[in-house]
């Protein structure tokens, strides 16, 4: 998987590779389902609950560029892959995730997860260096731009007319991910992050 789907789409960043080297991401996965964790796709890992593609996880860790020591948190941490990645990398993590059957996985895969609404965030772990979805979304709420050290930033998947941007940087006006998109990708939708619907005549 580091050799075949990351470094040849241009990741490089040593402390990110080696956490997905070394971390058994067959573990963070229902057993029907271990033959395919290294696949290059998005695994369903409950009813309507997705694992980003490692490609998508790995470019946006490294265009957050992380570093050691910084706070970050996981919204939808599922079952705890991308929590244990930048834990590896030397971040300290709060993996939040709402659906009890994915914490008792990331709890058998070794990570420590916290319970609540994914829309609210974590506030009581706040001010993150780092806010990173796992899962497509379509906006941000305050609450959780809210928890955002100064100068920190987000990284998403984002969903705007059907198509998904990979982003990472500050939020900017609107609460919008500051700079370009760097990959256009069919991320699933992480629930409960859809835009307002408008009338359209």
């Amino acid at each position: 998987m580091v050799d075949s789907q990351l470094r040849t789409v241009g990741v490089f960043d040593e402390a990110i590779l080696a956490a997905m080297y070394a971390l058994p991401r067959e573990n963070f996965v229902t057993p029907a389902l271990r033959g395919l964790a290294y696949a290059d796709a998005a695994i369903e890992v409950a009813p309507g609950r997705w694992l980003l593609e490692p490609m998508v996880l790995a470019l946006l860790a490294q265009n957050s560029h992380v570093k050691p020591g910084e706070r970050a948190l996981v919204v939808g941490s599922a079952s705890g892959y991308s929590a244990a990645v930048l834990a590896h990398a030397g971040l300290v993590v709060t993996a939040l995730e709402s659906d009890a059957t994915l914490i008792d996985m990331a709890t058998a895969a070794g990570v420590v997860s916290v319970a609540g609404p994914l829309e609210q965030g974590w506030a009581p772990g706040a001010p993150y260096d780092l806010v990173l979805f796992e899962g497509a979304i379509e906006t941000i709420p305050a609450v959780i731009a809210a928890q955002l050290a100064p100068g920190g930033r987000v990284a998403a998947v984002v969903r705007h007319d059907g198509v998904g941007s990979a982003s990472a940087g500050p939020l900017i006006a609107g609460g919008r991910i500051g700079g370009t998109p760097f990959l256009e990708v069919a991320a699933k939708a992480l629930p409960g992050f859809a835009a307002p619907r408008r009338f359209v005549f």
